[in-house]
């Protein structure tokens, strides 16, 4: 849906895009993605809380670990994009299949498949884009 921009509305364009990382299909690069978003968000956002910062690294994990465990393919790279500011962070990783997030049954026993509950109790919202090249997933915290 497009909103009609108003008169006494001043559009608000952003000078630049937010902080990209583009990472390979590999095992290292969660630690990498959480390194990453908690230096934009402690650039972008300073004064940000402890908890905050935790629950931002624990969502970017859970996003990362699934790109790369089922959102690629051996060669593939993901990308992360972190967009930090005084009221929240917004995390997206972008992989190259369009395969959609799913949640999964779990056994008490299981140590996996439990990613999408984690997104749904510590994120204020999340979702994903289907594109032509792959997917965005994306999560907001609120601070």
């Amino acid at each position: 849906m497009i909103e009609r921009w108003r008169e006494s509305e001043v559009a608000q364009v952003p000078t630049n895009p937010p902080p990209a990382l583009l990472l390979p299909k590999n095992v290292q690069s969660p630690r990498a993605a959480r390194a990453f978003a908690h230096s934009v968000v402690e650039d972008e956002a300073p004064g940000a809380c402890a908890d905050h910062l935790d629950t931002v690294a624990l969502v970017v994990s859970e996003l990362v670990t699934n790109a790369v465990r089922y959102g690629s393919r051996p060669g593939d790279d993901v990308q992360i994009v972190v967009d930090a500011d005084m009221s929240r962070t917004r995390v997206e990783v972008i992989d190259c299949t369009r395969r959609r997030p799913r949640r999964r049954r779990t056994a008490p026993e299981d140590t996996r498949g439990r990613g999408l509950l984690l997104l749904d109790a510590l994120t204020d919202r999340w979702g994903f884009v289907v594109r032509p090249t792959g997917k965005a997933v994306w999560a907001e915290v609120q601070r």
